[in-house]
């Protein structure tokens, strides 16, 4: 756990400040870092900690669960008042796995269960993009389904976990995958802990917003984020025959803090992003002391089969 705390905290904490101060810098070092950096490291870590078929079914199982949640929150919007805005139904199970729960999965969990993490993740990224937008809006014009199309394409291929998972199946399909592999191992270390600099920075520059009040209480999403989902998620979990390492690498996932695309998308929507903002900066800050004692709760499942 003082692992986690320890390569965790200062990343952020230091991103945060340069963010606060400098904004302009994120641009500049957030944009070579996502395009080539992330997508490196992710291929390196792969291949160090191997590729199975398992992968795809831990995107279908992402799916599932944050389908099955928003359904929950929808089901619970009339009882709840936060609960009854769309972007806070998204920010209460979309979470920030590829730049906090993948750094997470490294530091408390074997090598193999890398693999489920980017397997979620890429699940996620799918699920986002293509629902998000239309769950935000409440639209669904058959007039906009290309466009829809297009765009979840784009973001699919922008993902740095797509990009990750085929340079590795590209590489482990060549002979020299082995002295490759060992030559990305600590690159690939390197640059995660810059891809925690640069979401720290970027939560630098939300804190130095002057953001309008959310107008909602924001502690419901806040406590479905970071203890019921990944609830739910630890029993979806335990609904399936998978080994200790995935259930664990499942639920850490779920536990990461709301995602900076649930911003990012209602900033595209032209709704309200005080709320998510908020979110996101409140939920990450959290989830450093939430995150490892989920890390301790779920330790015993190590030893299942």
């Amino acid at each position: 756990m003082l692992n986690l705390l320890w390569e965790m905290a200062p990343c952020l904490l230091g991103g945060a400040l340069i963010g606060r101060w400098r904004p302009q810098w994120i641009a500049p070092l957030a944009l070579p870092l996502v395009r080539f950096g992330v997508p490196l490291s992710l291929m390196g870590l792969l291949l160090h900690g191997g590729i199975n078929g398992s992968l795809f079914g831990m995107a279908l199982l992402a799916v599932a669960a944050i389908a099955l949640m928003l359904v929950i929150l929808h089901l619970l919007s009339s009882g709840i008042a936060a609960l009854g805005q769309p972007d806070l139904q998204m920010g209460s199970c979309i979470g920030n796995t590829a730049y906090f729960g993948i750094p997470a999965t490294l530091a408390l969990l074997p090598p193999e269960a890398l693999a489920v993490s980017i397997g979620y993740d890429l699940g996620a990224t799918l699920l986002t993009w293509s629902l998000g937008p239309l769950w935000l809006s409440r639209r669904g014009q058959a007039g906009t389904t290309r466009g829809r199309w297009r765009d979840l394409l784009g973001h699919l291929s922008a993902s740095p976990a797509t990009r990750g998972l085929l340079g590795a199946l590209i590489v482990k399909a060549t002979p020299w995958h082995e002295p490759i592999r060992d030559a990305l191992w600590l690159p690939s270390r390197a640059v995660i802990v810059l891809a925690l600099v640069v979401v720290g920075m970027r939560l630098g520059d939300i804190a130095a917003r002057k953001l309008k009040s959310p107008g909602v209480d924001l502690t419901a999403p806040l406590i479905y984020k970071l203890v019921v989902f990944p609830t739910l998620m630890l029993l979806i979990s335990l609904a399936f025959p998978l080994p200790g390492y995935a259930r664990q690498a499942l639920v850490l996932q779920a536990a990461a803090p709301t995602a900076i695309s649930v911003l990012l998308i209602a900033e595209s929507e032209q709704v309200n992003s005080a709320r998510p903002a908020q979110l996101i900066l409140i939920s990450t800050l959290v989830a450093l002391i939430t995150v490892p004692i989920w890390g301790l709760l779920i330790s015993p499942l190590n030893g299942t089969p």
